[in-house]
């Protein structure tokens, strides 16, 4: 049997997505969480969520500006973590935040926004993790390119989700739904190939 290899930046790639969960424990169990533990878990795990993501959405633009195919190897472990850290963060808001309580999570999506549109992503997330497998590539085809283009929206949604959590007035939430603006603009075929031709001329 071939042994499958590692690159370098999947060993990273493996080990880092694991700090943030780390640290939140190692926090959790120090008491390093603050006045309002559920609240700054609940931040965290899904901040983590958006930035792998982002991270993910990232791989392939990156790649074709840099010429570097490797990168193309962590769309899938960083979406699946992605999907991972944003499985918790729900977790924590139906878990321990409502207790499991269908009344008052029902009342929650019907009144807060946030809370829907953080439902209506963790469904895409669901979705594209159990359809990443190379079976389902085969089963689905050309569809499968398709249904996995709802990553970017699933990132879209992820930041609107971030914005209207948050106060008005932090900057934070914006500057993420910027730079997943910015990705998806790059797969424009049109930006594409202006950035292809750019990256001919500087190399050669």
């Amino acid at each position: 049997m071939k042994r499958r290899r590692f690159h370098p930046l999947q060993i990273i790639t493996y080990i880092g997505v694991w700090v943030p969960l780390t640290i939140l424990l190692w926090d959790l169990t120090h008491d390093n969480l603050g006045a309002d533990i559920i609240r700054e878990a609940t931040l965290r795990t899904g901040k983590t969520a958006l930035v792998l993501l982002v991270l993910s959405l990232a791989c392939t633009p990156v790649s074709t500006i840099l010429n570097y195919k490797p990168l193309l190897k962590l769309r899938r472990p960083l979406g699946l973590y992605s999907f991972m850290y944003a499985s918790i963060h729900f977790s924590i808001f139906i878990g321990v935040d409502y207790f499991f309580d269908l009344a008052l999570i029902k009342e929650a999506l019907l009144e807060k926004r946030f809370a829907i549109v953080g439902l209506t992503t963790g469904l895409i997330l669901l979705v594209l993790a159990i359809t990443s497998t190379q079976g389902w590539k085969r089963r689905l085809k050309k569809r499968w390119n398709q249904l996995h283009k709802l990553a970017y929206v699933a990132g879209f949604l992820a930041t609107v989700h971030f914005v209207w959590l948050v106060k008005q007035g932090v900057v934070e939430p914006w500057i993420w739904m910027g730079i997943v603006l910015i990705l998806l603009l790059a797969r424009v075929p049109p930006v594409k190939r202006f950035t292809l031709a750019v990256r001919s001329r500087l190399v050669s």
